[in-house]
């Protein structure tokens, strides 16, 4: 089959691979129907996270043509979404759906290590089959389906660690795919206010679109823009979508006292320089996490359904998955208004 894979100097090849195998009796194959490009897809070309060898891709939808003897709740023919972290599938964390709290393997990314593929591809294996897909009911487009793979819990998980409260003042930097479901999410707790923080002009307008108050981050950076925007009042609560060491910094520097900081861009720094006097003088809560996404598909399957949520064309570009690496530098170059990306493999 052809997959995407990653070289050793990080850069994105479109290769025959061997067809993927049952990763265990509880495990599936999958026919991939679609997959995205991702914001962490680009640590991995970056080379912020070992890259070589991977098949990248965690935000799938596709159908099942092969189960595991001990697939009890899905079978061969339906179409399902994939969730894009993954567990032992045996545990209790696993069970309730919260992989990332799994004792066993932790937290697994797919399409981020050579020994779990991703979906970037023709074919994908899904191990615990049964926790980590979901059937997709009608009704729910492909692409609100790819959604509920990843960025749409990430950014829910962004709003819901940020505790909300009925009239607070948040602000979500980074207006990337992320960004934009933690504004949509933020909304859904009846903020007084919510600021968009970015430097590139399509996506601060999407955001006032949206019903945020964009703020540009361009020449005076994000906590200054908060900060003259309330009057030097700061925000209640900061939403970090970006994983950047200037976004985050500007997070915790943009809220008021005994404010929340809630992360959910992805930084893996062991050295980070975090700083812990303003956390401290400030009383600050912080919290940082990847999102335990079955876990939220009861609750975000409805408002998708019901249109509670309103996620329409955060896809803004397709490309068949032979041109994935014309499809990763405009990704990475956000340029002509790029916001999401779908691969089809059948190109």
């Amino acid at each position: 089959m052809r997959a995407v894979v990653l070289s050793d100097d990080h850069q994105v090849l479109v290769e025959e691979v061997d067809d993927p195998i049952l990763p265990g009796d509880d495990g599936a194959i999958i026919k991939v129907e679609t997959s995205s490009i991702c914001g962490s897809d680009l640590h991995l070309i970056h080379g912020d996270i070992p890259s070589a060898g991977v098949h990248p891709g965690h935000e799938v939808v596709g159908t099942i043509v092969e189960v595991g003897s001990h697939v009890r709740n899905r079978k061969v023919g339906e179409r399902v979404l994939v969730s894009a972290v993954v567990g032992c599938g045996n545990c209790d964390s696993c069970r309730r759906g919260d992989p990332v709290s799994c004792p066993v393997t932790g937290p697994i990314a797919l399409g981020t290590t050579p020994q779990w593929h991703g979906g970037q591809s023709e074919y994908m294996a899904v191990p615990a089959a049964d926790l980590f897909t979901l059937v997709i009911p009608d009704g729910i487009s492909t692409e609100h389906a790819i959604l509920l793979t990843d960025i749409l819990p990430t950014g829910y998980l962004g709003a819901e660690m940020g505790k909300i409260q009925v009239g607070d003042t948040v602000a979500v930097f980074g207006m990337g795919p992320v960004g934009v479901m933690a504004v949509a999410c933020a909304q859904l707790f009846g903020p007084s206010t919510v600021y968009a923080v970015d430097v590139v002009p399509e996506r601060l307008a999407r955001a006032e679109a949206m019903g945020a108050i964009p703020i540009d981050a361009t020449s005076a950076g994000g906590a200054l823009g908060i900060l003259e925007a309330t009057q030097g009042k700061g925000v209640n609560v900061a939403i970090e979508a970006v994983g950047a060491q200037v976004t985050i910094t500007d997070a915790l520097s943009c809220v008021s006292a005994r404010g929340r900081v809630s992360m959910v861009g992805v930084n893996l720094q062991m050295d980070f320089p975090f700083p812990m006097a303003l956390a401290f003088l400030k009383a600050l809560e912080f919290r940082a996490a990847f999102a335990a996404i079955p876990s939220t598909w009861a609750q975000l399957l409805p408002m998708v359904a019901n249109e509670k949520l309103v996620l329409d064309d955060v896809f803004t570009h397709r490309f068949g998955l032979s041109e994935a690496p014309a499809a990763y530098d405009l990704f990475n170059r956000r340029a002509d208004g790029v916001m999401k990306i779908l691969l089809d493999p059948t190109t």
